[in-house]
């Protein structure tokens, strides 16, 4: 499989842009970074530092190098030149969008795709979010192949759920699942009367413009028809993998009514912002109206441009995801598809053919005309997409026209006035300098309110036209909880949200400063508090915020998105990445997890109506021995050399955790070699029956670990990837509570611990409940460690205890969340 390096003057942006990368394209793809330089917050470019990074990526199969600006690509040609020669064939430097074209690499190498065609998908991957566009005026929809025989497909109908529909994000994983396939499979928007189109084309799928409540068809031909169907079914059934965003009804996102000398907005981005107000015009790039002479030669301006434009994009990606975490910059994966859009590019090669313009007005005649067709459709959340297309099509014009592409910026610090934003252009912003952000229109649902959240920038939407009279250097406070934007406030009001916002921002540094520190709660019991991760480049941001050890690793990353499984060999090596990393602090992997709702196209399975209570976690490796085998050899073989514990996933039942122990004994038994004397086995408590059940499961294990992400949607019916129903699926409801208690009531009477690794562990308001319960590690994704730390230092044992009983003599989730509310607001 072909690899990733990508190069950043910010290791924060490199890191952020490989983030973003994995979470579209899937941890399987190995992708390393050389971001700044060796001090940590350093910015610039070391050579060397990109030769290690090319190094520790190499694949036989190639190494793609993406780079951001100026002396990143210098860096990069240097390292190559620094590589022995029989390594130089195999490396490409591509000149795509940082981010979008990293996104794009990374969801193509993931396929398997050779190298050439992993740069050429990074080079255009702003393509799907043009094709996203729809069969708008201006834009023509990608042509499919040969139609299918329909008497002899199969075929599936699905009704998309998804809050945007099949946007960018869905639409990736809804095309690398169908390509991880033996069968060609095409989808139809049967509500829009659109399609059908080739299954494997993000940007085709893209053009179907399939909003929520749309209904679409799949049809499949060829030995994995069947299977691809029930992939798709339950990738549907799972809303297609995407953290859902909030929907916002119409009282909700309803401006706040205005006070005197105030603008009222919709809040998009919560906190509290001072200082003066600062604008910025990106300048207008003219195109030359000479005529073209060489058509050729425009043809291939426009291929360099559309690969340089991709590799900004790609950096722009990385930097956000190692900012804001890889679902929030996946957004940038839609840029990279517009520059691979057919629908865009189609009309400009065939201006610049058959009209003989330059390749700078062929590509602005086209992106005006797709953006129009965008801002045309009803949808206001998909009319937002024309600022990001026209964002997206002036880099390209920059870089045809070889002028630097035009970027806003702040000279002095304050808040940021604009009509709108450009996902790429709230990307750039840099919160030392954008104190805040207010919009005259755009909403809160907006790609630039989603990153600016993100990013942890206060912003304020639909401000309206009046935000825009206001001139350069205006006093403001920003009141983003609330979606008010003042103007010239008098003093008293300038004091209160002041002090609001210096509360807040010393409650936040103080939990960064002492996140490293052990978390021992007032009466000196020290609590673990660890990281969820899904891949060993996960593992730098949960050292940097304090984590004591991982507390889930998900093996996923290893298995999803291949032909075949990963070899012991492989496995051992990723394992032992992760363990060295960690550097003597425990590392808690947990067995493969996946099944009918995650399908492995390796391993067939037929299709369940109910794959959520179907063949999945262990029960999948009991029935797959040989793939559960081959996993224990290699966590074993590192648990000889490192603090290594195994954790099997979905147990259930006494006879399911003795059988897995069996197979454990069996590994060790193949390798011809002692158990390690420190290997801790444990279980994940996520089916009601192994709660209830705990007191006959801890005795034959070291450690439960509650999964309450699943034990919560178990117990409570609620699907916690539906929307309607998202209500219910609250962790701290008592009856999950009582399942908590139980288990560590059993763990307890054994001398087992019990840890947490649902969302509900990087819940501060959330801590104090389950210290209480008996619960003593606690596992999250790194952002929360540094809170959740200071809550557990915040936490006396025996007030905790007497909270949680209390919480679990109470009726609903929010009365325990009010109670916790109330209590808890006199701690530090």
């Amino acid at each position: 499989m072909v690899s990733l390096v990508l190069v950043s003057h910010s290791r924060r942006l490199a890191e952020g842009a490989a983030e973003l990368a994995r979470g579209m394209g899937g941890p399987d793809v190995r992708i390393e970074t050389a971001g700044g330089l060796e001090a940590p917050e350093a910015v610039g470019t070391d050579a060397a530092l990109v030769l290690a990074a090319i190094e520790r990526a190499w694949s036989e199969d190639g190494v793609l190098v993406l780079m951001d600006l100026g002396s990143a690509i210098l860096s990069a040609e240097m390292a190559l030149d620094m590589l022995p020669q029989e390594r130089r064939a195999k490396v490409r430097l591509c000149a795509a969008p940082f981010v979008e074209g990293a996104v794009a690499a990374a969801v193509t190498a993931r396929l398997g795709a050779p190298l050439d065609q992993v740069a050429a998908e990074a080079a255009g991957g702003l393509q799907p979010k043009l094709t996203h566009l729809g069969e708008a005026p201006g834009v023509a929809a990608p042509a499919s192949s040969a139609p299918l025989d329909r008497a002899v497909a199969r075929t599936l109908r699905l009704i998309v759920r998804n809050a945007h529909g099949l946007h960018a994000r869905p639409a990736a994983r809804f095309v690398q699942t169908a390509s991880s396939f033996d069968a060609d499979v095409r989808v139809a928007n049967l509500t829009a009367g659109r399609g059908p189109v080739s299954a494997r084309s993000l940007n085709a799928v893209a053009t179907l413009g399939v909003g929520k409540g749309d209904e679409i068809e799949v049809l499949a031909v060829g030995p994995d028809a069947d299977r691809v169907l029930a992939a798709l079914r339950e990738l549907a059934e799972r809303g297609f993998d995407e953290e859902f965003e909030p929907e916002l009804g119409a009282e909700s996102a309803a401006p706040a009514t205005a006070p005197p000398g105030a603008l009222a907005g919709i809040p998009a981005s919560p906190g509290i912002a001072l200082g003066p107000a600062r604008r910025f015009h990106p300048p207008q790039l003219e195109v030359p109206s000479a005529r073209a002479t060489d058509p050729e030669g425009e043809l291939r301006a426009l291929e360099r441009a559309l690969a340089a434009a991709a590799a900004d994009i790609e950096a722009q990606r990385a930097a956000v995801a190692g900012r804001v975490g890889a679902s929030r910059a996946g957004i940038f994966d839609a840029h990279l598809l517009f520059l691979r859009d057919e629908g865009i590019l189609e009309p400009v090669r065939r201006r610049i053919r058959e009209e003989g313009v330059t390749a700078a007005a062929a590509w602005r005649a086209a992106v005006e005309e797709a953006a129009a067709s965008w801002e045309a459709l009803p949808d206001p959340y998909q009319r937002a997409r024309a600022a990001d297309l026209r964002s997206v099509g002036l880099r390209v014009l920059a870089h045809l026209l070889g002028v630097p592409v035009p970027a806003p910026r702040l000279e002095e610090e304050g808040i940021l006035l604009a009509p709108d934003l450009a996902p790429a252009d709230a990307a750039g912003l840099d919160p030392a300098r954008a104190l805040g952000v207010a919009t005259a229109s755009g909403g809160p649902t907006s790609h630039a309110a989603i990153l600016a959240r993100s990013l942890g920038i206060p912003a304020v939407v639909g401000l309206g036209e009046r935000v825009l009279e206001i001139a350069e250097g205006t006093p403001l406070a920003l009141d983003a909880d609330v979606g008010l934007l003042h103007v010239a406030p008098p003093p008293e009001l300038v004091r209160e949200l002041e002090a609001r916002r210096r509360a807040r921002a010393e409650a936040e540094a103080a939990a960064r400063a002492e996140a490293r520190a052990p978390a021992r709660t007032r009466d000196g019991i020290e609590i673990e508090v660890a990281a969820n991760i899904g891949a060993p480049q996960e593992i730098p941001a949960a050292l940097a915020a304090g984590c004591d050890g991982v507390g889930l690793l998900r093996t996923e990353f290893l298995f999803l998105g291949r032909a075949t499984m990963p070899s012991e060999e492989e496995q051992t090596a990723a394992y032992r990445e992760i363990a060295r990393a960690l550097e003597g602090r425990p590392l808690v992997i947990r067995a493969l997890d996946v099944g009918a709702d995650k399908p492995l196209p390796y391993l067939a399975q037929p299709p369940e109506p109910n794959p959520f209570l179907g063949v999945r976690g262990l029960r999948l490796g009991l029935a797959r021995p040989e793939v559960l085998r081959t996993q224990l050899r290699a966590i074993l073989r590192v648990a000889a050399e490192h603090r290594v514990r195994v954790m099997f996933p979905m147990v259930t039942t006494l006879e399911e955790l003795r059988a897995a122990r069996e197979h454990l004994r069996a590994a060790v038994e193949e390798l011809g070699r002692p158990i390690p004397e420190a290997l801790e086995v444990g279980i994940m408590v996520e089916v009601p029956a192994a709660a209830l059940l705990a007191h006959a499961l801890a005795p034959e294990v070291d450690f439960l670990s509650v999964g309450t992400n699943d034990l919560t949607q178990y117990a409570l019916a609620a699907d916690r990837g539906n929307e309607r129903v998202a209500a219910l699926s609250d962790a701290l409801h008592p009856a999950v509570l009582r399942l908590v208690a139980a288990t560590c009531e059993a763990g307890a009477a054994h001398g087992r611990w019990v840890g947490v690794c649902g969302e509900v562990a990087g819940d501060p308001l959330a801590t104090p409940v389950l210290l209480g319960l008996g619960v003593r590690e606690l596992s999250m994704n790194p952002p929360a460690i540094p809170a959740v730390k200071r809550a557990v230092r915040a936490t006396d044992l025996g007030r905790a205890r007497e909270l949680a009983a209390r919480a679990l003599e109470l009726p609903t989730a929010a009365a325990v969340r009010d109670l916790l509310a109330t209590e808890l607001g006199d701690r530090p």
